[in-house]
């Protein structure tokens, strides 16, 4: 009989507007219980640090630059993840034996094999008393990977406890799009891959002309009007930055998307209206070639319902649902996904595959820190 392990997973995404944690039990390979999940929002402070750096850092050479802010605030950041850890287990008295910690993406470019997340997994073990599992894209950019997604596996195993029907497609609409397809419940049967641009450039747009951090349920972008020449022009960057084959499949970074010249004489309104249509393409496109399979919406975009209606509209609304229609809490896949694959580093299983990072054989992922 499989050991069975309670992990702690940490994720805070692309928003940078806080963390996710969740409570796991799990074998790291068939079996899989959610415990608890709880959502901590940064202070004001680490969350203006962290979108100003993020935008100042456009190469890899700016984290050497600004090294000495980033040094400061990834102490900050690991000091907030602690803190959230101690509480909730003084609180729920849980015995968790390792911590997934994923840190603050600050820059990812899969060529230079580099992704840089904002996270000290040592000093994490030290202020937790905890063993923690960090580091996870690295051992995929070494074999040649592109470090992403790497919840395609965890996609996998709730479609089997919840018996999904085969083939079925999560869609997860974050700050960039992906793709995980899952057509059975071998390594082979499962592919991920990035489309494109999900929320980062509404967020930032937003952020830009407003004090809100997004679109809330797209309001905004309702009340607005879609540029037509300000779109063709987004669309073109869009095809000539992502016409690529399966076999050249790349993860991107939300830095690879930027507004055109064209967005700086819209309103508010028209300009949340133009890059709100700007995503809905994209993912029609998606969506129209997989017409006949099951798709299901994940991530903060499906909070969106100008999105979401606007995608049902013009799609099959039977095959086109919602992580949250299966009973599954859709703020934490990601949390969760993360103290699954900590248990599979542990164990020395891989959490990316050639089908899903394009990685050159599959791949073990996550650093173990054993130091308090």
């Amino acid at each position: 009989m499989e050991k069975i392990y309670t992990s702690l997973g940490l994720m805070s995404g692309t928003s940078m507007d806080g963390v996710d944690v969740s409570i796991i039990q799990t074998d790291g390979k068939y079996k899989y219980k959610p415990i608890l999940d709880k959502y901590y929002e940064y202070p004001r402070s680490i969350y203006t640090n962290l979108t100003m750096l993020r935008d100042k850092i456009k190469k890899s050479k700016d984290l050497k630059k600004h090294q000495k802010q980033l040094k400061i605030l990834e102490k900050k950041i690991t000091f907030f993840h602690a803190k959230a850890v101690n509480e909730i287990l003084k609180n729920k008295k849980i015995k968790v034996d390792f911590l997934g910690f994923h840190g603050q993406t600050i820059y990812h470019n899969a060529k230079e094999k580099l992704s840089r997340q904002l996270g000290d997994g040592k000093l994490l073990s030290k202020l937790t008393k905890r063993n923690v599992v960090y580091d996870f894209r690295q051992n995929d950019l070494i074999n040649g990977g592109e470090g992403a997604p790497l919840t395609p596996l965890f996609h996998q195993l709730i479609t089997k406890k919840k018996k999904i029907n085969l083939p079925v497609n999560f869609l997860n609409l974050g700050g960039i799009a992906n793709i995980t397809n899952v057509k059975n419940y071998k390594p082979n049967g499962l592919i991920g891959y990035d489309i494109g641009p999900g929320n980062c450039l509404i967020d930032l747009w937003i952020r830009k002309n407003t004090k809100k951090k997004y679109d809330s349920k797209g309001l905004i972008a309702k009340k607005g009007k879609c540029d037509a020449a300000a779109l063709y022009e987004m669309i073109r960057k869009l095809e000539k930055k992502t016409h690529i084959s399966f076999s050249q499949k790349r993860s991107f970074d939300i830095k690879d998307f930027t507004l055109t010249d064209d967005f700086r004489k819209l309103s508010l309104e028209d300009g949340a209206a133009t890059l709100t249509n700007f995503i809905i393409l994209l993912l029609f496109d998606f969506i129209n070639k997989k017409k006949k399979e099951k798709i299901i919406l994940c991530g903060g975009g499906r909070k969106n319902t100008f999105i979401v209606k606007e995608l049902k509209k013009n799609s099959n609304k039977k095959n086109l649902l919602l992580i949250d229609d299966y009973n599954i809490n859709g703020d934490y896949i990601e949390s969760q996904a993360f103290a699954y694959l900590a248990i599979r580093s542990y164990l020395g299983l891989p959490i990316s595959f050639p089908n899903t990072t394009g990685c050159k054989k599959p791949s073990v992922g996550g650093t173990l820190v054993k130091n308090y």
